[in-house]
């Protein structure tokens, strides 16, 4: 039984909503990666510049020790794009880590990230985050979640996975 989760994507494919509605829900507690970030992290994005390998180094270790550190239930938002940012999570946890992937068309995302206020990541920064984008591969333990469908679709398959890994 693993008790960690990742709900992984792009900008605006409903990190923090799905998370905030899991943890009102009481399925889990729910931190927000992007209140993991370094200032430095934050600064650069706001200006519209890529993270790079090196930037998201830490930050991606910070994830993992907030996984491995919580007691009970968790789940982190978290774009892990890449394998090796998934690896990185990992290697911070002692127990299996599943990652959700909330996932969409392009298009989709882009009319989300537009019309989002107040955040941080303009939505020039989705064409990185798409080239960066490794879906979840053999032997990774997750699930896809397609958020084209109805927030309460998203949810309703969001916590069947979680219902069926917590046992």
């Amino acid at each position: 039984m693993s008790r960690c989760f990742v709900l992984m994507g792009v900008s605006g494919c409903g990190k923090t909503s799905v998370g905030q509605a899991l943890a009102a829900d009481g399925f889990v507690a729910f931190f927000d990666g992007d209140d993991l970030h370094p200032k430095e992290n934050i600064a650069k994005m706001t200006r519209g510049e890529p993270l790079d390998d090196a930037d998201r180094g830490p930050w991606l270790a910070k994830v993992g020790q907030t996984l491995a550190q919580h007691e009970g239930p968790i789940v982190v938002g978290c774009s892990a794009l890449k394998k090796q940012y998934r690896d990185i999570i990992r290697a911070e946890v002692k127990e299996d880590v599943h990652f959700l992937h909330l996932d969409a068309p392009k298009s989709v995302l882009v009319d989300r990230v537009a019309n989002r206020p107040g955040h941080f990541m303009p939505s020039s920064l989705l064409d990185s985050q798409f080239a960066a984008l490794e879906h979840l591969m053999p032997g990774e333990s997750g699930t896809r979640i397609d958020i084209s469908q109805s927030f309460e679709g998203v949810m309703r398959q969001s916590k069947a996975y979680l219902r069926d890994t917590l046992g």
